[in-house]
């Protein structure tokens, strides 16, 4: 299966419901990030569209700062491309592409890039739910630290799990690696709301009732039980980034 390119005059793949979207290159639109410097971002995922969460590609320019998200917002960043400094609990932590950070809501921090650097960010932000435990720690990690488990038995689906499974996070972020012919057992169903980042590879996608070619740099949302299943295609393993929201009651307060 080859990369999707060019489409014809006013068409796109990009379609959005109620239950699920498919968001693709074509169709993205940059925006400033309030309060931030020298930083622009495409806003995927957001409240307006009925998910309970943002996701967002932040670009940053050289000499580019970041702000804080607003209260009770907890962070995620996984660095796409170029270099960023992270300053979070009074350290420094210089991060390139592959890393990531995860920061509590309420947590003073900046990102930043030097003079002469730029970077680009996948961001996942939502409410933080108090659970039974205390408020989890600020974590900076790499994705090559965490090895790739076969999902449900399949050698050739394998998860990295990049947040601790722990009841003190109520979010978790993953990668999921696909080998070319590989997909998922089942379609699913299920209560935890999705934001997917297609990092390589192609492969088509079951939202709902409808099947979608997608590529690398897509973004996805899937709304609780929107019907979903995925296909590797192509020469080469698929791998998406993605985020979903677990550990906490439904019925207590957001």
């Amino acid at each position: 299966m080859e990369p999707i390119r060019s489409l014809p005059f006013g068409t796109t793949r990009s379609r959005v419901t109620s239950q699920y979207a498919l968001l693709t290159p074509d169709t993205y639109v940059s925006s400033s990030l309030v309060g931030w410097r020298n930083a622009s971002a495409v806003i995927h995922i957001s409240p307006e569209m009925g998910a309970r969460f943002t996701q967002y590609t932040a670009v940053l320019e050289p000499g580019a700062a970041s702000a804080p998200p607003g209260n009770r917002i907890e962070r995620f960043i996984f660095v796409l491309g170029g270099t960023i400094r992270l300053s979070v609990d009074e350290k420094e932590h210089n991060l390139a592409a592959g890393q990531f950070a995860f920061i509590p809501a309420d947590t003073q921090h900046q990102i930043s890039t030097a003079e002469k650097a730029a970077a680009r960010l996948a961001v996942f932000e939502k409410r933080y739910q108090p659970g039974q435990s205390s408020a989890p720690p600020a974590r900076v990690g790499h994705e090559r630290d965490f090895r790739g488990e076969p999902f449900q038995g399949d050698p050739a689906l394998r998860l990295q799990t990049l947040l601790p499974v722990d009841p003190a996070f109520d979010m978790a972020i993953n990668i999921f690696t696909y080998d070319a012919g590989a997909h998922l057992p089942q379609v699913e169903i299920h209560v935890m709301e999705h934001g997917l980042l297609m990092l390589d590879g192609t492969g088509v996608y079951r939202l709902g009732d409808d099947w979608f070619p997608v590529q690398a740099g897509d973004v996805i949302w899937m709304a609780s039980y929107c019907p979903q299943w995925f296909v590797a295609m192509g020469k080469k393993p698929a791998r998406y980034l993605y985020y979903k929201d677990i550990h906490r009651d439904r019925l207590s307060e957001k």
